[in-house]
């Protein structure tokens, strides 16, 4: 007979946490949501849209409502087809419904990192019992990474959680025996892998397909291939996923390559978008994103696989869940194009996988303790990093800009991780699971926060907001705003229009090059020439560019803005500029 903490098949509650499994789910499901939504809405528009991708995936949108173009995205006025169009549609409907603020950019974001803890929950409380489900909505939410992507306009929480969604509809569904729960399941499942992939291109069917491919290979049923509903799934999967695919084909002949070969095919297997980081990066990112999580990771998993082989079937949604993050791990960090958030994905099978480790705990063990303890050193030597960080450990002055800017919001987050080095362990010492575990929750959580507040301290580093909340009120119709040699996505998100752009293209090249874009694409040569004419021009540039400017100006210039990352200049200082000490000298 399998250990307490061991899956079992008939999905009956496990012991810890004991309490009756009440039938009133609602209840749970209220208080996730008003609880999470707090938690992950707090402050939500404290921070600036971050450039580049804030600023992209908020631009896009925005760009669908001024042109009612929704079938071709356009970025900055240009052709954009490297992402399919989901969630600039659901974004151009926050925009539409609540206006341009940075709350509701990040509404959506929001709401699927909610989707995704309310998934496992109820994933955990279906196949385990409900203390597994609330356990593991509570290890996915205060799980570092999962907090921070869910409070940023990124397609990786949209697009992990409708992978999620789809998969514990798999899972859910094949339990079913046959009828119509289980047809609805499977076809539920197969909708979420279409809106997947056209929220994120073919990822959406692709992560699935591998990993239910390896589970039935595993475990030897090719027979349940029968009973998925196939046919007519993948029938519902293309009704979905092909139209738009099709619609925004037939006045773009240059998408198909572009985004089926170069945007998947190439994008995986080269280096053509010069993202290449070794095979173990993903490694410590999974170990510090799942703080403090990650310190049950070895016990859990141990738990969740059989000790024999010819034990397979008795922990067979164990099995699914494990492949599912092993084999996203490792197909993500066999890619040659590596970012953080693509290991998003393997953060709720691993958080049922956890939750449903604690839940089957009787108390606290010695193993747990130790692992407590561990994460307690670390913990306390980050809260003492970030405690003396204000008082000389900032030894670089871009390190030394951001404590003067977080301010006193450090000592937040120093003083959350100062109490979860010591609570947890001391409550895990007197042996009180249910504590210690609310404790980590709790601690954890309120750390995610506080460093969530700190980092407003960024915004002059990663937005030009400060900068166009100066010019905007003194934009004139005729004026012209250009980026120089670069192009900082989030501005045209807050003066509302496009910007001209000077001598850069990078990822509007392909775009480019299927569109007269000649009118704000522009040479150095058109630009000076442009700036020396009786046109008002603001120009935003690299801090490091500023001599190369000020001395192609030949005078003609006055700076409005400037520090360490970029500048702003003007070449027809008008009397607001030098009468409203907006204007600032030049600087060395």
């Amino acid at each position: 007979m399998p250990a307490p903490s061991l899956p079992r098949v008939d999905g009956t509650p496990q012991p810890a946490f004991a309490g009756r499994v009440t039938r009133h789910w609602l209840v749970d499901v209220a208080l996730i949501t008003v609880l999470f939504a707090l938690y992950f809405g707090f402050q939500l528009g404290e921070r600036a849209i971050w450039n580049p991708d804030e600023g992209r995936y908020s631009e896009i949108p925005r760009e669908m409502l001024v042109s009612g173009d929704f079938i071709t995205p356009h970025l900055d006025g240009v052709k954009y087809f490297e992402k399919p169009p989901l969630f600039y549609w659901l974004q151009a409907g926050s925009i539409k419904a609540f206006g341009i603020h940075e709350w509701s950019l990040r509404l959506w974001p929001v709401a699927f990192s909610l989707f995704g803890c309310l998934a496992v929950y109820g994933a955990g409380r279906r196949l385990r019992g409900r203390s597994t489900g609330l356990l593991s909505a509570l290890v996915l939410a205060t799980s570092l990474l999962y907090y921070f992507l869910g409070r940023a306009v990124i397609l990786d929480m949209a697009v992990s959680i409708l992978i999620a969604l789809a998969m514990l509809a798999f899972m859910v569904g094949v339990r079913a025996p046959p009828g119509r729960e289980r047809r609805n399941y499977l076809w539920a499942f197969y909708v979420l892998m279409a809106l997947a992939t056209l929220t994120k291109g073919l990822i959406g069917i692709v992560i699935p397909g591998m990993v239910i491919a390896a589970w039935i290979a595993l475990l030897g049923e090719w027979r349940l291939l029968k009973s998925i509903y196939l046919p007519s799934g993948l029938a519902l999967y293309l009704l979905v996923a092909a139209p738009w695919h099709i619609l925004v084909s037939i006045p773009n002949p240059e998408f198909p390559y572009f985004y089926f070969v170069q945007q998947h095919i190439l994008r995986y297997l080269t280096t053509i978008e010069q993202r290449y980081q070794p095979p173990w990066f993903f490694v410590p990112i999974l170990l510090l994103g799942m703080v403090p999580w990650t310190a049950f990771f070895p016990q859990a998993l141990k738990e969740a696989l059989p000790a024999r082989w010819r034990e397979r079937q008795a922990y067979r949604d164990n099995l699914f869940l494990v492949l599912w993050a092993a084999l996203v791990f490792v197909f993500f960090s066999l890619s040659d194009s590596k970012l953080v958030p693509y290991i998003l994905p393997v953060f709720p099978p691993l958080a049922l996988l956890v939750g449903q480790w604690l839940a089957g705990l009787d108390g606290v063990t010695p193993t747990m303790r130790r692992s407590i303890a561990v994460l307690s050193l670390l913990a306390l030597a980050g809260a003492v990093y970030l405690a003396l960080l204000p008082h000389g450990l900032a030894h670089t002055d871009s390190t030394r800009e951001f404590v003067h800017a977080a301010g006193d919001r450090l000592y937040v987050a120093a003083a959350a991780l100062g109490l979860a080095a010591v609570v947890p362990y001391a409550l895990a010492r007197a042996g009180a699971l249910q504590a210690t575990i609310l404790s980590l929750a709790v601690l954890y959580g309120g750390f995610n926060i506080g460093v969530s507040h700190a980092l407003v301290g960024l915004d002059h580093k990663w937005s030009v907001k400060s900068m166009a909340e100066l010019i905007k009120p003194r934009l004139k119709p005729g004026d012209a705003v250009a980026t120089f040699e670069n192009y900082y996505q989030d501005l045209p998100v807050y003066l509302k229009r496009r910007i001209i752009i000077v001598n850069w293209k990078n990822e509007l090249s392909f775009g480019a090059k299927y569109q007269d874009t000649s009118d704000w694409m522009i040479s150095t040569a058109r630009f000076w020439k442009m700036w020396n004419s009786d046109r008002r021009v603001y120009v935003f540039a690299n801090a490091s560019l500023y001599r190369r400017l000020i001395s192609k100006a030949h005078g003609n210039y006055r700076v409005l803005a400037r520090n360490r990352y970029r500048v702003l200049l003007t070449n027809r200082p008008g009397r607001a500029d030098t009468a409203n000490g907006q204007g600032l000298p030049d600087q060395p």
